[in-house]
């Protein structure tokens, strides 16, 4: 399970960025896992090494 630490995220999108089929943008700017994700794609261990705050778990 992906999980995202709303309070340590900074909502500076590189997560949706590097991994645009499982993360995106909330309405509040921060990221969060869209509905339907690849919970199996390769690119979230790159977002998780990539977050500045360290708030994407696995």
């Amino acid at each position: 399970m992906v999980q995202i630490d709303s309070d340590a995220c900074i909502g500076c999108g590189i997560c949706a960025a590097s991994c645009p089929e499982v993360f995106e943008m909330g309405d509040d700017g921060k990221a969060i896992v869209k509905p339907d994700a690849d919970l199996s794609a390769p690119c979230i261990q790159d977002a998780i090494d990539q977050c500045p705050t360290g708030a994407i778990t696995q």
